[in-house]
C-alpha cells in the first residue's frame, strides 16, 4: 500500500498560544478585590468608633466619682469603684430622705403652734373688748347687759336665737351707742321652770360668741 504524505501543515509546539483572560474575567477579579478592601477599611473604621464611644463611657463613669478618686484608672477598676460608690450614694440619698421628711413633720408641728397662739390672741383680744353681765331678778327672771363694739351688731340676732333654744324668753330689749365706737345692750328674759339657771354659766356662754 502506498504511503499517503498528508498536506496539513504540522503544528510545533511553538506555535501553541496559551489561553488568554477575556475582560470580563479581569474586571471581575479587580472589583471583587476592592469590594474586600472596602469592607475591611469600614470594619476597621466601625470598630474604632464603638472604642471610642467605650472610652468616653468609661471616662463619664469615672468623672462621676468622688474627686479623690478620679485618679486615672483601668476600665476594671473604674468598674469596681463605681460598683462600691453607688450603694454609698444610696445611703445617703436615704438619709437626705429622713431629715426631709424629719424637717417637714417639724415645720408643720411649729405652724400649727403658730396658728393656733395667733387664734388664742384673736380670742383675747376680742373678748377683752367686749363684756357680759348677768343678773337674777328673781326665780325666773334675769338681766343681761352685753357691751362690745359696733362691729360685732351681727351677733345678737344669733344671742337671742340661742338663748331661746336654751328655754329663756325675752320680754324686753334696748340698746344705745357712745361715742367711742361702742354699744351695749340690756335684755330682760324669762326662765322656763325647767331650765336651771346659772348666771356664771351663761355669762361665759354668752361670751364665747365674742371669743
Amino acid at each position: 500500500m502506498p504511503l499517503v504524505i498528508s498536506s496539513y501543515p504540522s503544528i510545533s509546539a511553538a506555535t501553541v498560544e496559551p489561553a488568554r483572560s477575556t475582560p470580563s474575567t479581569t474586571v471581575s477579579g479587580e472589583y471583587t478585590g476592592v469590594s474586600t478592601m472596602v469592607k475591611k477599611l469600614n470594619h476597621n473604621a466601625s470598630e474604632r468608633d464603638r472604642r471610642q464611644k467605650i472610652n468616653s463611657l468609661y471616662s463619664s463613669l469615672r468623672s462621676l466619682l468622688p474627686a479623690d478618686q478620679m485618679k486615672k484608672l483601668s476600665i476594671p477598676n473604674t468598674i469596681s469603684r463605681v460598683v462600691k460608690y453607688i450603694p454609698e450614694l444610696q445611703k445617703q440619698v436615704e438619709g437626705l430622705i429622713r431629715k426631709r421628711e424629719e424637717l417637714l413633720v417639724r415645720i408643720s408641728k411649729q405652724e400649727d403652734q403658730e396658728l393656733h397662739e395667733e387664734k388664742q390672741m384673736k380670742s383675747t383680744a376680742g373678748s377683752s373688748l367686749s363684756a357680759v353681765s348677768t343678773y337674777r331678778l328673781n326665780d325666773r327672771e334675769v338681766a343681761i347687759q352685753i357691751s362690745t363694739l359696733k362691729t360685732h351688731n351681727n351677733l345678737l340676732s344669733e344671742i337671742l336665737l340661742n338663748l331661746e333654744e336654751e328655754g329663756l324668753q325675752i320680754l324686753n330689749a334696748s340698746s344705745f351707742e357712745s361715742s367711742g365706737e361702742r354699744v351695749f345692750y340690756n335684755l330682760h328674759l324669762q326662765v322656763e321652770r325647767s331650765y336651771r339657771l346659772e348666771c356664771e354659766n351663761l355669762s361665759e356662754k354668752l361670751m364665747s360668741f365674742y371669743a
